[in-house]
């Protein structure tokens, strides 16, 4: 029998809140404006994941000609309990001002390696300087 392809099984992995800095643009590159955030800090809440976004990663934008914003999101979380993950995630803020992204993770540690094999798609809204998503596993 075929698996079930047309609907979105999704479990709540958690919310993440990000503080950032204030951007540095680069207009007029070839691929569009470039527009660099850096995070500053943060948090992971939700029911198997909770601990601080590290200073240190970040966004590097893409504004394309349009007007739509591609993502591109690497960071470190430190769970409460002194584990390292390692978050990577692209996606597209559209004109609605709605972030869509497809998280993956990576860690060595074994509390927490089930994350390895977790493809995340998430929700977020950006505001000045932070940005909020709800982030969910696909089953």
């Amino acid at each position: 029998m075929a698996a079930d392809v047309t609907s979105l099984p999704v479990q709540y992995l958690c919310t993440m809140h990000a503080v950032l800095a204030p951007p540095v643009v680069i207009p007029g590159g070839p691929h569009g404006t470039r527009v660099l955030v850096t995070v500053t800090g943060g948090t992971v809440r939700g029911p198997r994941i909770n601990g601080d976004v590290l200073a240190g990663g970040g966004d590097w934008v893409t504004i394309r000609s349009n007007g739509i914003a591609q993502l591109d999101v690497r960071l470190t979380i430190r769970t409460d309990d002194d584990a390292i993950v390692y978050m990577q995630y692209c996606g597209i803020l559209g004109a609605d001002r709605i972030a869509r992204v497809a998280p993956l993770f990576q860690t060595g540690d074994e509390r927490y390696a089930w994350l390895n094999d977790v493809q995340a798609i998430g929700m977020g809204v950006p505001a000045t300087g932070e940005v909020t998503y709800e982030v969910y596993a696909l089953g």
